[in-house]
């Protein structure tokens, strides 16, 4: 594995193992720009959408052993972009540590709450029954969308919760979530100008 931080808020990473190869490149302080290709079209689809409502320049490419399962693929896309969102902030001085956003998609309806706390914790709540069961866009399983938050805020050593507040139609549900998340992560990454310094009583994040 390999990483490179660059002078902006902004980090690369390329990840090989022996089931995924996989790049991600980001940039905070972007303008939601997005090259995303995954070879499982419905994650493609939802990163698109967390580039574009996190304003965050990203550009993912990635192949795997999807003739087995996505999983493997799905799950080190997720490994990488935490890993890249945690060296891009660097040390966190000056921004607003926390977001919210609760954004509806139709019937679908979902919260999200981060903290750029430097403590990885994941709450995720509310998916109806079955949601995941169920197969979106006929590769991603709705199980994936929970293991794609657990992988990211691991690596990127963030709190997130979400909450899945209301939806019947599986891709609107978890593209609320994402949209959701792009939004909280928006504002918690976003340089306060109040602020000098790490915004932590403790002085580290």
């Amino acid at each position: 594995m390999t990483a490179e931080a660059t002078a902006r808020r902004a980090a690369r990473r390329e990840r090989t193992t022996s089931e995924s190869s996989v790049f991600v490149e980001l940039d905070l302080d972007g303008t939601g720009r997005s090259e995303i290709s995954t070879s499982v079209p419905f994650y493609d689809h939802m990163l698109t959408a967390l580039a574009k409502h996190s304003l965050i320049d990203l550009t993912v490419r990635a192949t795997g052993d999807t003739h087995i399962d996505v999983h493997h693929t799905v799950e080190d896309v997720a490994i990488t972009l935490g890993e890249v969102l945690r060296e891009a902030l660097g040390d966190k001085a000056g921004i607003r540590r926390f977001g919210e956003a609760t954004v509806p998609l139709d019937e679908a309806l979902a919260n999200a709450v981060v903290d750029i706390s430097g403590r990885p914790y994941l709450v995720h709540a509310g998916e109806p029954a079955g949601q995941e069961y169920h197969l979106i866009g006929g590769h991603f399983t709705g199980s994936l969308t929970r293991h794609v938050f657990e992988a990211i805020t691991l690596h990127a050593q963030i709190c997130l919760h979400m909450n899945v507040l209301g939806g019947r139609d599986p891709h609107h549900i978890v593209e609320a979530q994402f949209k959701a998340f792009a939004r909280a992560l928006r504002t918690a990454v976003e340089p306060d100008p109040r602020v000098t310094g790490i915004p932590s009583t403790k002085g580290a994040l």
